[in-house]
């Protein structure tokens, strides 16, 4: 009996999975429709859908080739990378209101793109490929530094002092950023403010090529290893009861996590609260197993970044506000929600 009924709850939760799923999908291929179509330059459905096969004039297949599709994959993929990292570290941390963001990382990114910017022409051909490296280095002596103060040696990773360790070092970070902004020209001043805000304008091809490989190797091993996350996620004693090798384990989920994070910030900049919003809404719609969670969260994440991304190009036409602004908008009255809930 009580096999059968452990067979009938995981066949619900997987048919819910997958109807979530399909939910998603439709949801981001409307999204990315309604993308294609927004803009100061309209482009109605017709000459969209004429333009994608090949019937389009040369300018609408530049505005919809070279601007806009590029655009929309970097929103699906940096939106997808944020959440999954987002994911990672709150079952590493078993706190859900924990992301990249609030612990620093993307910070640490931030500070290793700056010193690229200072020192290096950012027009030259080849910086765009260099950015996601140098941000993983900054992002790993970052998460690094932050699981160094945040272990005890007897207790583990501290969830709450892993939360107040990232925000300290984050805030240090931000004031080292401020003085080397001090030292910019105003050309790459102009850069580093509009990167930093979150805005994908100006994306093409080749920002898509230098963050899909990341996501391609990354993406399967998390998804491989989403059963050891289950299991750190009951705790160190738990997990080693279960069989987990806990320090490996953490310490590859934690690098999948910050190489995510790392070349999100490289290509997408300082856009905040998608690794925490994302999780959390997945975690309520297909439950806290990370073989469809991690999965989940990749999609809310894509979903939420470009319908922000939209609005961002739509509400305040000619003009546009950076992305980062519009999630930062709908992120922050639910992070203070989750806040009051939590205990």
């Amino acid at each position: 009996m009580n096999t059968y009924f452990i067979t009938e709850t995981e066949q619900r939760r997987r048919k819910r999975a997958v109807l979530v799923m399909t939910v998603l999908s439709v949801l981001i291929i409307l999204s990315v429709i309604i993308s294609m179509n927004t803009g100061f330059i309209r482009l109605a459905p017709l000459d969209v859908f004429k333009t994608l096969l090949g019937s389009g004039t040369a300018k609408q297949e530049l505005i919809l080739f070279d601007f806009r599709l590029p655009r929309i994959v970097i929103s699906i993929l940096i939106g997808a990378g944020f959440a999954v990292s987002g994911c990672i570290i709150q079952g590493l941390s078993r706190n859900p209101l924990s992301d990249p963001g609030l612990l620093g990382i993307n910070a640490g990114a931030g500070l290793a793109v700056i010193l690229f910017i200072s020192f290096y022409p950012t027009t030259e051909k080849g910086s765009i490929f260099l950015m996601p490296f140098l941000a993983l280095i900054g992002a790993s002596f970052t998460a690094l530094l932050i699981f160094v103060l945040s272990y005890k040696r007897h207790r583990g990773l501290l969830p709450t002092r892993m939360i107040l360790v990232g925000i300290a070092v984050a805030a240090g970070i931000s004031a080292a950023m401020q003085l080397l902004i001090l030292r910019l020209t105003p050309e790459k001043y102009q850069f580093f403010a509009v990167w930093m805000a979150g805005s994908i304008w100006g994306t093409n091809w080749k920002y898509v090529l230098a963050l899909l490989p990341w996501l391609i190797v990354i993406f399967p091993i998390v998804q491989y290893k989403s059963k050891a996350l289950n299991a750190l996620n009951l705790g160190d004693q738990l997990a080693v009861g279960l069989g987990a090798q806990v320090n490996k384990e953490r310490a590859l989920l934690l690098a999948a996590a910050v190489g995510l994070a790392g070349s999100c910030v490289a290509v997408g900049g300082g856009i905040g609260f998608v690794g925490l919003i994302a999780p959390h809404l997945a975690r309520r719609l297909v439950g806290p197993q990370h073989q469809v969670l991690l999965p989940a969260s990749a999609f809310v994440g894509a979903l939420l970044v470009i319908v922000a991304d939209t609005l961002a190009r739509w509400a305040f036409q000619p003009n546009e506000i950076p992305t980062g602004i519009v999630v930062a908008v709908i992120g922050a009255p639910y992070f203070l929600y989750l806040l009051s809930r939590s205990k």
